[in-house]
């Protein structure tokens, strides 16, 4: 029975695979997942460079 589940998951996976609309489904993921990789990169750096200057303006009014 596991073995009649694996086999008919392996040729709907190759069914997607060979199918168009499925490989272009595929490449809309992996570019949705760059994007989100960047963003996030992009905002982490954003994030210590605006942390730095509030740091700065912290420091800079607690001194007398």
């Amino acid at each position: 029975m596991l073995k009649e589940l694996y086999e008919k998951f392996i040729v709907s996976v190759l069914g997607v695979l060979q199918n168009k609309k499925g490989q272009t489904l595929v490449e809309y993921a992996l570019l949705l997942v760059l994007i989100a990789i960047v963003v996030y990169l992009m905002l982490k750096g954003a994030g210590l460079q605006v942390n730095n200057v509030y740091s700065k303006i912290n420091s800079a009014l607690a001194a007398p």
